[in-house]
């Protein structure tokens, strides 16, 4: 899973599981933002909207159960 985990000048810093790697800004949407779970599909990086929102969901949760 291709995750930005956060922006360096011109590059996006993506987390492949252990590994990080850079990728230039202008090469993933101008939308997205840290966090974001990118696939790359037929020769370019689109957000995957649906992963991204699961694990904003996922991360919620395991905020809230802090507090409990």
């Amino acid at each position: 899973m291709l995750i930005i985990d956060r922006f360096e000048g011109d590059y996006a810093i993506i987390e492949d599981g252990e590994k990080h790697f850079k990728i230039e800004r202008k090469d993933i949407p101008l939308d997205a933002k840290e966090s974001d779970v990118l696939i790359f599909l037929d020769g370019k990086y689109i957000i995957d909207l649906v992963q991204t929102q699961k694990n904003r969901e996922e991360i919620i949760k395991l905020q809230n159960s802090l507090w409990e």
